[in-house]
Formats: C-alpha cells, sequence, structure tokens
C-alpha cells in the first residue's frame, strides 16, 4: 500500500491506496484555522492588512504532518502495510533553514514533536506561500536583466509575483542578515519530503519549474538567473531531480505512528502537477480544471516547441512537460460574497439558479490576480453592482470565473473532455457551469482529493507498483458525467466576447 500526502493552502490531508486491489482509503484531514487555532492563520496564512502579502508559520505545517499521521494511525488505517510515501506540497512557497536543520533532521526523537524539535533550524520565521503577491519590484528587476520573453522562454513563466525566484530576491533584498543565516530554501514540498527523510531531499522537475529558477531547456537550476536573484543562491538550493525517483527512506521518528522506518519516501511535487496525475489528467485529450483555494485549468504537452501565451510550463510527474493557467480568486473569493450575502450554499445556488445564464461579466478580483497579472485588488462589471440582485451578482461572479479560464486557456485545441476537481467541484451547478461554458463534457472522478491520490499514486509508480496509465485506469475512474447544454453554446460564446472587453485596460 501507498500513502499520499497533500499540504494544501488551508489543510494537510492523506490517503493510502492499494494498486491490487483498487482500494483507496477515505481522507484524513487537518485543517490549519480549526486544528491548530494557536497559529491565528483562519484560511492557512497569517493576516496581513496589506493584501499582498501572505505568509504562514512553518511550524504550522510541522504541527499538522504530527497530527494527520497520528489521526491517520488511530483511525485504523493500514499503517504497517505502507510500502512507499510521496506528497503534494503547495506551489511556490518558500522555506528557509540555517546550518542546524540538517543535524536536526538527523537527530528527530520520538518522544518530541516535530516543532519542538525544528523550531531553531528556520532563519526566517515566516514563508511566503502562492497568494503572495508583494514581489513586483523584483520581477521588474528580473524582466528589465533578461526580458520578459527571455525569462518565459528559459523558465517556462514570465518573472511571476508568487514564484520563488522573486519571492527569494525580496527576502535577499529587504534582510540581507537574515539571508546570509540561510544555508537552505527548500520549496513547501522538499521541506516536508526532508522532515520524512530526515535528510536534505531534492526538488523535482514539476515543483521546481514554478520557481523562475529551473532552466526546462537543461532540466538544470539557471545559473544567471539565480545569481541575480540572490548571491550564493545556488548554493543554498537542493538538487532538481525527475519526479520518478525515490532518493529518501522514512525516518525512524515515524516510527511512532505505526509506518516501518525505511520505507522509500518518492521526491514530492506541487499540487497542480499531483492532482494532474490524480485526476487522470496526464492522459492524452485531456484538461483538468481545479476549483480550489485558487482555480486552475491544466493539461499536458509533450515538449517545449511551442510554449502557450498564457499561464506557466512545469514538469509533468509522467514524463514531458504541462501546460497551467491559475487564478488567483478562486473558492475564497466566491465564499467572501457568499458570505457578504450571508447565504448557506444551498441559498448560494438557488440565488444563481434563479437568474438567466450568460447575461453579465465581472471582474472579481478581491485580492491581487495572477491571470491575467493585477496587482491592485478591484471589482469591474457591465452592469450596475450596487443594484443587481444577489442571483445576478453571483451568477456573474461564477461564470465569469470560469469564462476567464476559457479566454485564458487561448487557442488551444478543444479537450475531449474535462476532468473537474477541487473542493467546489462537489457543486452540481458549478459542474454545468463549466461544462456549458466550455461545451465539453465535464467528468468527476471518484476521489474529490486528486493531489493526495497523485501523490499516492506517484509512490506506487516509483516503487514498481504500475505504471501511470494502468494507475489511472484503476483509481481515476469517474463516477459523474456532465453534458454540456448545447442550446447555452451561442449565449456563453457572446458572454466570452463580453468577458474580454472587460479585461482591456485592467492589467498591469
Amino acid at each position: 500500500m501507498f500513502l499520499g500526502i497533500d499540504a494544501g493552502t488551508q489543510s494537510i490531508k492523506g490517503i493510502i491506496i492499494d494498486p491490487t486491489t483498487g482500494w483507496c482509503s477515505e481522507s484524513v484531514a487537518v485543517h490549519f484555522g480549526r486544528d491548530l487555532p494557536q497559529y491565528g492563520s483562519p484560511d492557512g496564512f497569517l493576516p496581513n492588512p496589506d493584501s499582498r502579502i501572505r505568509r504562514a508559520n512553518p511550524l504550522m505545517w510541522l504541527d499538522a504532518l504530527d497530527l494527520l499521521l497520528a489521526r491517520m494511525h488511530n483511525a485504523g488505517l493500514p499503517m504497517a502495510q505502507v510500502a512507499g510515501i510521496s506528497g503534494s506540497g503547495q506551489q511556490h512557497g518558500t522555506v528557509y533553514l540555517n546550518d542546524q536543520f540538517p543535524d536536526a533532521l538527523a537527530k528527530l526523537q520520538p518522544e518530541k514533536s516535530l516543532g519542538e524539535q525544528l523550531c531553531h533550524a528556520f532563519s526566517r520565521a515566516e514563508a511566503p506561500i502562492w497568494m503572495d503577491a508583494s514581489t513586483t519590484a523584483q520581477c521588474e528587476q528580473l524582466r528589465t536583466k533578461f526580458g520578459a520573453e527571455g525569462v518565459r522562454q528559459r523558465t517556462g513563466s514570465d518573472a511571476t509575483e508568487r514564484f520563488s525566484g522573486p519571492q527569494i530576491m525580496k527576502f535577499a533584498q529587504d534582510e540581507p542578515a537574515q539571508w546570509a543565516e540561510t544555508a537552505t530554501v527548500h520549496l513547501v514540498s522538499s521541506f516536508l519530503a526532508s522532515v520524512l527523510a530526515g535528510k536534505i531531499m531534492p526538488i523535482d522537475y514539476g515543483d521546481g519549474a514554478g520557481m523562475n529558477l529551473l532552466n526546462l531547456h537543461t532540466l538544470a537550476w539557471d545559473e544567471e538567473i539565480a545569481e541575480f536573484c540572490a548571491p550564493g543562491l545556488l548554493q543554498r538550493l537542493p538538487s532538481c531531480v525527475l519526479s520518478t525517483k525515490a532518493p529518501g527512506c522514512l525516518a525512524p521518528y515515524f516510527a511512532k505512528y505505526g509506518l516501518r522506518t525505511g520505507i522509500p519516501v518518492n521526491v514530492w511535487s506541487g499540487d497542480n502537477p499531483n492532482s494532474l496525475i490524480g485526476t487522470g489528467g496526464a492522459l492524452p485529450g485531456r484538461a483538468v480544471v481545479s476549483l480550489g483555494t485558487s482555480d486552475t485549468y491544466f493539461g499536458t504537452i509533450p515538449d517545449l516547441t511551442a510554449l502557450p501565451r498564457h499561464g506557466h510550463v512545469f514538469g509533468n510527474p509522467a514524463g514531458g512537460f504541462m501546460t497551467l493557467v491559475c487564478f488567483a480568486n478562486g473558492s475564497l473569493t466566491r465564499e467572501h460574497f457568499r458570505a457578504q450575502y450571508g447565504f448557506s450554499r444551498e441559498e448560494f445556488e438557488t440565488a444563481i439558479q434563479s437568474c438567466a445564464p450568460g447575461k453579465y461579466q465581472l471582474l472579481p478580483w478581491l485580492v491581487p490576480e495572477a491571470t491575467p497579472p493585477v496587482a491592485n485588488p478591484q471589482l469591474r462589471a457591465n452592469f450596475d453592482i450596487e443594484n443587481a440582485t444577489p442571483g445576478e451578482f453571483l451568477r456573474a461572479l461564477v461564470e465569469s470565473q470560469i469564462l476567464t479560464m476559457r479566454h485564458h486557456a487561448g487557442n488551444r485545441r478543444k479537450p475531449a473532455q474535462i476532468r473537474l476537481t477541487g473542493g467546489a467541484s462537489a457543486s452540481p451547478l458549478l459542474r454545468q457551469i463549466v461544462a456549458d461554458v466550455f461545451q465539453t463534457p465535464v467528468f468527476l472522478g471518484d476521489s474529490t482529493e486528486a493531489a493526495a491520490l497523485g501523490a499516492a499514486m506517484r509512490a506506487a509508480n516509483v516503487c514498481g507498483s504500475g505504471d501511470f496509465e494502468s494507475l489511472s485506469e484503476r483509481f481515476c475512474t469517474t463516477q459523474t458525467v456532465v453534458e454540456p447544454n448545447p442550446a447555452l453554446a451561442a449565449v456563453y460564446d457572446q458572454a466570452l466576447e463580453n468577458f474580454a472587453k472587460l479585461l482591456v485596460g485592467c492589467c498591469n
């Protein structure tokens, strides 16, 4: 059996799979806000009056990992039968460690918690996460030095505020003394993988590509960009490797949760590459829409001959590359407006269903937006927001969130099917809107935990328990197919034109 862990923005989750029988456990979760209130992070990050600053205390992730494994063990899951582990981490977030980190990892004692033993190993108390957009100046410095197209051609993405390279650059510029104390810079994924293995673990190509530091043509750190971002950065980065590597073994510390010491620890990857695997989206002809804290649209490409105009290119854990377009204003924005109207989730959907589709469009940017790049939050609409009914506003909100995906997916060939995942995929209304806006059948997998499932599948694959095609056939089966309403094709074609007009002149 194989354990997959997903360390996301608001929670950490774990599942176990058995490739021989096709069994998959129920997900076990730890919610950062509810279960670890001492960290004051109800949405998974520390509140800040500046909406561009989004950081988390990495000790919270350590406490959450301890609590997750304890809950799985106490729930009677077959921890002793786990033969390999892999994981998923929220992409782009960076963790800064001092020279005490390797020794502290090697000496973990089971009678103490991870947080107690690693609390002195950080050179920076807070970790900027993917939602942080405070690095606009650093992105401009990168573009000035290398050109926006130069950065994109080398790293697969334009210089991007939430990406790790600009984040590291800002830290080194603003806090040079703390930078000098930094011995290692990890991603969230490689940090937690290192904790499990009790030693410094590498970064995989999937997550490493979300840093503006990995040259996708050489699959090595880009020395020029890294040195420009921060002096000595190359010496502080772990190595970067294929996603199909298991360079670590489980540390003895974790035996207290019923796990066997020494089982393989696969290199972790980012949440989006893992979700590509966990939805079955790594197979040809499929695209994936994830409705989570952020909304994303992604799929595979075989090579780098034609980089897409919008979005990003990451490594695909199954081989080759994947494209991804990220929209920062996802579920948290939907939840904000639902709460503003005082609606339950049922009332939220009823209000939307009471209004005609495709009538109004909206740019609902409560936080700085990634796609298109917008630094200053704003609301813009082609209707009178103040006098709109709740249903009119909320339908414009959710439809526009899907229209922006279709718009920024560009001129890619229409996918034969869309695999839908993320917490909001549980909504039948949102499923239908995705199908209708794209005019493409929407498939909902049996598992709603695509990132954790993808991590478990990657652990099984690296341990020789199946290739990705056979694992996808076994674990990425679909329970629901939502067909688009062809009568709405023209309605949403016109809505897309109206949405594109709203975008004119509003971007950075």
